[in-house]
């Protein structure tokens, strides 16, 4: 067994991976990015369809284009790639880190100072959402749907419904149809759709699928193959209606029921998890609450548009070379850093980061947000210690749509222990 030395290690080659990979090469660190396919890219390698990068390269890119943007400048990089390589374990060591890694060449080692997680996230299955009947061939996550379309080049579908209207079930519903599948409809069990409204416009309106609410499916039907689902009417706390049972034909149920941070892989340092966000609790360069330890992009909190996740990985693979270069002397000298965390109200669903670093305040926050509830228009007030120092005000919020503000702290006199709240309002119609 072999070990091998770095400053910083990246798992993970997808958006954000690779944003944090080439920032942190860019400060001259020892860099490698450990990836467990056997292609660099992440998910945007069977996003087909265009619309990435508009607000970092303003113009619209397929996922492949936007991603051969970072990876083909990796070859002028320092940077080292390990592919179809799985990192199994991690300890902690006085120097930062060891983990455990598994590939063609056996069990071996990569140290580090420090981590940037950078896995992505993953689909909630059928099981998780406790369809009843049995998971037969044709139930399928929207993300595996595409895989074998965009990139297997089958055809899973003739017949079938589509349960979820997130982003991703959206877009699948009109890639079926080109492709010639008859899609019956989306079934979304809230009073509105999951996703952006622009994929509902362009994905369903423009090609006459139906978008169902209040309905989710509740069985499903079929031994080798999927025959029929049950679709019921649900009530406003999303349990199924007794009677409302209904029956339809089909031969394949696509799941689009929302993305899960994967950060398995945080649980060897026992890193704390942000309930809402399910990725770690972070403040504004991307360190979790363990020193040393980055997290960003989809594996923080899921992002709407891929050029966030790029943001944040450039935000993270900066401050992972920064910690890599000084980060422990700071540490050693300062004995410990000082936070000041947000404080938010029952309207906001979550806020990223969910914490300032005081010690190293030097540059303008930004901040990502969601609402709890659709709302019309609304006030977000900032307060520290109970004085107002921001607001800004919102026509219309929705909880599918990442909100993004950048907040000046630094000339605030916040101290360890000040309180900063982060409050969302309804405004009177006047």
């Amino acid at each position: 067994m072999t070990t091998a030395f770095y400053d910083v290690a990246v798992i993970g080659a997808g958006p954000a991976g690779l944003a944090a990979a080439l920032a942190a090469d860019k400060r001259g660190v020892k860099t490698i990015i450990i990836e467990r396919d056997g292609n660099l890219g992440g998910i945007l390698k069977q996003c087909i369809h265009d619309g990435f990068g508009l607000v970092r390269f303003g113009e619209k890119l397929t996922g492949p284009e936007y991603a051969h943007r970072f990876i083909s400048k990796l070859p002028k990089s320092g940077i080292e790639i390990a592919k179809l390589t799985f990192v199994t374990k991690i300890k902690i060591r006085p120097y930062g880190f060891t983990l455990t890694v598994v590939n063609s060449n056996g069990i071996n080692k990569i140290a580090c100072k420090s981590i940037v997680f950078a896995c992505g996230c993953r689909e909630r299955s059928s099981r998780q959402i406790g369809i009843h009947g049995r998971h037969t061939a044709g139930i399928l996550t929207a993300g595996t749907a595409q895989y074998y379309t965009n990139i297997l080049g089958k055809m899973p579908a003739k017949r079938c419904i589509i349960l979820g209207s997130g982003d991703i079930g959206l877009i699948m519903a009109r890639r079926l149809k080109l492709e010639g599948a008859s899609v019956l409809g989306v079934y979304e069990g809230k009073s509105s759709a999951s996703g952006l409204l622009q994929n509902v416009y362009q994905c369903l309106d423009d090609y006459d699928i139906p978008l169902f609410t209040n309905k989710t499916v509740t069985r499903a039907f079929g031994e080798e193959r999927l025959t029929a689902v049950e679709v019921s009417s649900v009530d406003d706390k999303m349990i199924p209606i007794p009677g409302t049972e209904e029956i339809i034909d089909c031969d394949t149920l696509i799941i689009s029921v929302g993305l899960i941070p994967e950060n398995e892989l945080a649980g060897y340092l026992d890193i704390p998890i942000d309930k809402q966000t399910n990725g770690p609790i972070a403040d504004q360069d991307c360190m979790t609450m363990h020193n040393g330890v980055f997290c960003c992009g989809n594996a923080l909190h899921v992002n709407d548009q891929v050029d966030y996740v790029s943001e944040s990985g450039e935000t993270a693979g900066i401050a992972a070379a920064k910690w890599a270069l000084k980060g422990w002397i700071t540490a050693q000298e300062n004995g410990i850093f000082h936070y000041a965390d947000f404080i938010i109200n029952d309207r906001l669903l979550y806020v990223v980061p969910q914490r300032l670093n005081l010690t190293n305040l030097c540059a303008p926050i930004t901040i990502f947000f969601r609402s709890k509830y659709e709302m019309e228009k609304s006030m977000l007030i900032i307060t520290l210690n109970g004085c107002e120092i921001f607001r800004r005000l919102y026509s219309h919020l929705r909880p599918p749509e990442l909100e993004k503000l950048t907040v000046d702290f630094r000339l605030l006199n916040i101290v360890k222990g000040s309180k900063i709240s982060i409050s969302l309002s309804p405004v009177p119609n006047s």
